[in-house]
């Protein structure tokens, strides 16, 4: 199933549900069929995604350095900073904007 993440500032993005669900509970979001970041959960999404980030990047970077190989797989960090950069640009943008989530059904 397909996840649509809409901004009024700054377009739209498509991601497979099993992403958009990671994405969502980081930052403490259901996983309804239709959601929605208003203007005042933008920043805090934003810190948590980064954190998020984070998190998942010190294993793979371990795991690295033990056995001197460099994993190509997209990371999650790599398919977090789509929706990173959409928080970013709809932030600030006065407090009518936002972004809305929607999918076939909840996921």
């Amino acid at each position: 199933m397909l996840v649509k993440f809409i901004s009024t500032e700054a377009g739209e993005i498509v991601m497979y549900a099993d992403l958009a669900r990671a994405l969502l509970q980081a930052v403490d979001k259901e996983c309804t069929a239709r959601g929605v970041f208003t203007q005042a959960e933008l920043l805090p999404a934003i810190a948590q995604l980064k954190a998020a980030v984070e998190r998942a990047a010190e294993p793979a970077a371990e795991a690295d350095e033990e056995d001197g190989r460099r994993e190509l797989p997209v990371t999650f960090g790599a398919r977090a900073w789509p929706l990173i950069k959409m928080l970013e640009r709809t932030s600030g943008r006065g407090e009518k904007a936002h972004i809305v989530w929607q999918a076939a059904s909840d996921f």
